[in-house]
């Protein structure tokens, strides 16, 4: 693949860095642009540089989101979006020509979604003329179906377990389980990835890595070191939950949203 260029708009410093450093360990032949995560500075950017072949944007933008952007900036990249809070529902968007990253940026799936945006530069599915207007279409499109409903099977039977039975998920050796209001422990066959592109953002909040929470299982967060955050869950959970100093923000905004 030959030498690209890149942007990136992330109105959170330490998750810019990160975020390029990311790009530039697996893709070093590119050149990154990090720009200040705020509406105003990235449309005036834009105005006067040549666009990137690639953005990576973060939905919520510190004076506005993406969509407002996305409007005044008519960008002609390829966008990639990245998101803490999927606050707008943007789906998994059906155009192959198009990704977001829910995070903290997992590497494994940043690397996907630069390969999948590679797969198209190959290929004939890529329509330039109609990009943007196909992609906000999609931003402004507010219908969005979640999953509400999980089939949990037995070798001697099967049966629906409800979304709005669960208090939240977690994942132990590779392995995700659902654990409802009542206590009780299912395996899903997803990862907390998949998951998260498939469960209510209103109702759920990847806490990290390892752990989904649910609204109505939050029973109360407080500050812990190094600027994380502790989750106390009703039923309680096996560990101590946190939730990063990157990701503070986010949380703190789905507790009010």
């Amino acid at each position: 693949m030959s030498k690209l260029s890149a942007v990136i708009i992330e109105d959170e410093v330490p998750a810019a860095r990160l975020l390029c450093a990311m790009v530039m360990r697996l893709r070093p032949e590119w050149t990154v642009t990090v720009l200040p995560g705020s509406v105003e500075d990235a449309v005036e950017w834009f105005s006067e540089n040549k666009h990137p072949d690639i953005l990576f944007l973060d939905i919520q933008l510190a004076d506005g989101n993406s969509f407002d952007f996305l409007s005044a900036a008519q960008p002609s990249s390829v966008i990639i979006f990245t998101t803490a809070y999927d606050q707008y529902a943007v789906r998994a968007f059906s155009v192959n020509s198009i990704d977001y990253i829910l995070k903290p940026v997992d590497e494994q799936r940043l690397s996907e979604a630069i390969a999948k945006y590679e797969a198209l530069l190959d290929g004939s599915r890529w329509r330039p003329d109609d990009y943007m207007d196909t992609l906000l279409d999609t931003l402004q499109n507010k219908e969005k179906r979640y999953r509400n409903r999980f089939l949990i099977s037995r070798p001697d039977r099967f049966w629906s377990l409800q979304v709005a039975d669960i208090a939240y998920f977690y994942s132990e050796n590779k392995v995700s389980f659902a654990v409802t209001k009542t206590g009780q422990e299912y395996v899903i066959d997803l990862s907390l990835n998949k998951l998260m592109e498939q469960l209510d953002p209103a109702r759920f909040f990847r806490a990290n890595r390892q752990m989904i929470v649910g609204i109505d299982s939050v029973v109360h967060a407080q500050p812990y070191f190094n600027g994380k955050i502790t989750v106390t869950v009703q039923p309680p959970f096996k560990a101590k939950i946190t939730v990063s100093e990157e990701k503070q923000t986010a949380f703190k905004l789905w507790l009010n949203f």
